[in-house]
């Protein structure tokens, strides 16, 4: 199936050809002719490169993530760029593409029209939206790079279409290919656990800031930047610091310019609550609340498998005596408190009452496989659990692992460059 299809002129931005794409695709995959929506992507070129050079497709982590908007090489991308075009796709709903966020949801109807339309926005649709790119682009088999969820995408990718890969790398995204969201949840809080302790352990003054910022927040009312109310719940929000080497310190700066003296007594600092709005708020990104539990969804609802798991987890309640930070779980109370996901409440809780979600892969193709797959897995990792991404590993036919403690989930933030070289002298006969 051919797609229109549109392409800008070149432009140079600081060492790079810059082309913006953009493609005309169904909807429902399994109903062509029928309602079509504009997914973009962004061409990355080094003008100095010459030759025909193969495409790379950057499968972004989220979900509801949009592809990088690069100001100029670095990292992975200063890697990718010596071998590949890499093209930069906003996954459908996101960026450039066909939005879902409360403004646009909020055409197709009700809350059951909302989430029926959602259920196209997994990683089946992104891979069969790529699979319609890549013809479009004339590209034979290319080689694809999947960033935390879009390490999911990859596997999806391997599952069904894997006559349209190359080779894929992955980072910090192998995802468990069988059972319940319940198990992802109950070893991330885990992970997520650990880490907390590890953080405290190297700023320990902060286990009394945080605390009192906590009791504070019970007590007296704080405002984000939006006019919603900092909650307890919404501080829980900073351990998404935590789930990075060079995120965590960050943590404690936010936490070290908390309060302030005020004619009213000490109070939470503007530049402490902005920091939180910014960590707290999904207005750039609906789709990530709505669709986060649902990537684990296959033939079964997900039912809030967070906030089940959580009512197990006394340590990470609010109201404990030194309550930890979250990671990245949603929880229905999101729904509430943020402005950007209120209008969205009712289409969240259809999305995870939802049963028949269909198989997001295909485990005897999987284990039939024979594209050269390299992935990254980090041992520490709150986001996508060790244990679970090994047990991935080995039912993924001819999957090289290669597994550090050195870096965390943003480890491309870390050391990009090194870690690209690394997955691609890997699937390439390397060690």
């Amino acid at each position: 199936m051919s797609v229109p299809h549109t392409a800008s002129e070149p432009r140079a931005v600081r060492g790079m050809r810059v082309v913006e794409h953009r493609f005309t695709v169904p909807l429902d995959h399994s109903r062509p002719g029928g309602e079509q929506i504009s997914v973009f992507a962004r061409e990355y070129s080094d003008p100095a490169v010459s030759g025909d050079v193969p495409w790379l497709l950057y499968l972004q982590g989220g979900p509801g993530g949009k592809g990088n908007r690069l100001l100029q090489f670095g990292g992975w991308t200063k890697a990718a760029s010596r071998h590949f075009r890499i093209l930069m796709l906003d996954q459908r709903g996101t960026g450039l593409s066909t939005p879902a966020n409360r403004q646009s949801l909020a055409l197709r109807g009700d809350a059951a029209a909302q989430a029926e339309y959602l259920t196209h926005f997994r990683a089946d649709s992104i891979v069969a939206d790529a699979e319609l790119v890549r013809a479009a682009l004339g590209s034979g088999p290319w080689s694809i790079y999947g960033q935390s969820y879009g390490g999911f995408c990859a596997l999806t990718y391997l599952s069904f279409a894997p006559d349209g890969v190359k080779e894929a790398l992955i980072t910090g995204g192998l995802a468990p290919l069988t059972g319940p969201a319940d198990r992802v949840y109950r070893a991330t809080f885990a992970r997520v656990a650990a880490r907390n302790a590890e953080y405290f352990a190297k700023y320990p003054q902060d286990r009394e800031t945080a605390t009192r910022i906590f009791r504070h927040l019970e007590a007296v009312p704080e405002s984000l930047p939006d006019g919603s109310r900092l909650t307890p719940g919404r501080f829980q929000m900073a351990g998404s610091f935590l789930g990075g080497n060079t995120r965590m310190d960050g943590l404690h700066y936010l936490l070290e310019e908390a309060f302030l003296p005020t004619p009213e007594g000490p109070r939470l600092s503007d530049t402490f609550l902005a920091g939180m709005w910014q960590l707290a708020e999904r207005s750039t990104n609906p789709l990530y609340a709505l669709m986060h539990e649902s990537i684990y969804g296959q033939e079964q609802a997900t039912n809030w498998a967070a906030w089940r798991v959580l009512q197990f987890r006394p340590d990470f309640m609010p109201d404990a005596p030194e309550p930890l930070f979250t990671g990245e779980m949603v929880y229905p109370w999101y729904f509430e408190e943020d402005p950007a996901l209120r209008p969205l409440r009712q289409t969240a809780d259809l999305l995870a009452a939802k049963p028949d979600w269909p198989a997001l892969y295909d485990c005897r193709q999987l284990a039939a496989n024979t594209v050269p797959v390299a992935a990254a897995v980090y041992t520490d990792d709150i986001y996508v659990d060790r244990d679970l991404s090994l047990e991935t590993a080995e039912a993924v036919r001819g999957l090289k692992v290669w597994e550090t403690a050195e870096f965390h989930h943003d480890g491309i933030a870390d050391d990009g460059e090194g870690i690209f070289n690394r997955l691609l002298g890997m699937v390439r006969g390397g060690g």
